[in-house]
């Protein structure tokens, strides 16, 4: 159903693993860690053009709160016209509201895709997903771009003893798929890895929540709703992914990590930029309003007064 998103996220970690793999060893953990990173890496820098929108997209926001103010009250009994007024300020300064969201709508599918396809690579379980293959079926069985060799390749795979596609809570029947695959690996060696990541990843979400809080403006900081928001961003979330970290397996928990490293170093990276930009429109205005301005210290010049013209005196009148 989803087969086209299914293929390019396997095709990108098939390359990182290729790459890291030609010189770690095609069955070495840490090759497939750096695979799972670098895809990361690779989709995030895909859609760093759109997060550069979404944010400089809040940021109008932010500077049309005034306005958007001003027009709810003066046409807090008309909606209609209310409506139309708020189409002209958007159009007027390039304002498109739904460029604030496209990033998340992006993000949200080809984490559902690396979701699939991670958990492809063992297709024995039974639960929400599982195909309930057999060891041996599964492992000779391709994953999307990934040949059988591949999917073998995958479940020998392991970080300090724990394979990467197991999670805490993996069935027993899961576990033992892996009897051939360098052994039946323990609760204990998973979770000495996976909590670490569950760690990390719940720390990091947090960090770039209050970096990303510590931007907003005290207006919409005041708003109810942005405070739940908030909240739920600061405190919520982090504490979502210790206890859903258990049900992931360490490749999805890797992903987590990875992409809140790339977020972490983007807003940094964008926010500099931005503000930079907006150093030197500041400067460009001071600029302008000094060539206009007079010098410190001297009178405004005013226009120069039109010379009097001097009455037509008749013959008569010099008389």
């Amino acid at each position: 159903m989803l087969d086209f998103i299914y293929y390019p996220v396997s095709a990108i970690l098939w390359f990182w693993h290729k790459v890291f793999g030609s010189m770690l060893g095609p069955d070495n953990g840490f090759a497939w860690a750096l695979a799972v990173v670098l895809l990361v890496f690779t989709l995030r820098l895909l859609l760093l053009k759109p997060a550069i929108r979404q944010i400089r997209t809040s940021r109008q926001m932010r500077d049309l709160q005034p306005q958007i103010k001003a027009l709810q009250k003066a046409h807090a009994g008309d909606r209609q016209r209310m409506a139309v007024e708020m189409q002209k300020l958007q159009k007027e300064h390039g304002f498109n509201p739904l460029m604030g969201c496209l990033p998340v709508l992006v993000q949200a599918p080809v984490f559902i895709g690396l979701y699939h396809v991670l958990r492809s690579f063992n297709r024995t379980g039974t639960g929400h997903g599982g195909l309930g293959m057999t060891a041996q079926d599964n492992a000779n069985t391709a994953n999307y771009i990934f040949s059988a060799a591949d999917v073998q390749s995958f479940l020998n795979a392991r970080l300090f003893g724990a394979p990467i596609s197991t999670a805490i809570t993996s069935p027993q029947s899961t576990l033992e798929s892996f009897a051939s695959h360098g052994g039946v690996p323990s609760i204990a060696a998973i979770a000495a890895v996976a909590i670490p990541l569950m760690v990390i990843a719940s720390l990091a979400t947090h960090f770039n929540a209050r970096a990303s809080l510590a931007r907003q403006s005290p207006d919409a900081a005041a708003n109810p709703q942005t405070a739940i928001m908030n909240k739920l961003m600061l405190w919520v979330f982090p504490v979502g992914v210790l206890v859903g970290g258990p049900f992931l397996i360490i490749a999805i928990l890797l992903y987590w990590v990875g992409n809140n490293i790339w977020t972490y170093a983007q807003q940094h990276f964008v926010f500099a930029r931005l503000d930079r930009e907006d150093a030197a429109k500041e400067r460009e205005l001071a600029q302008r309003q000094r060539g206009v301005a007079p010098a410190p210290g001297a009178r405004p010049t005013s226009a120069p007064a039109k010379p009097r013209r001097k009455p037509n005196r008749t013959k008569a009148n010099r008389r």
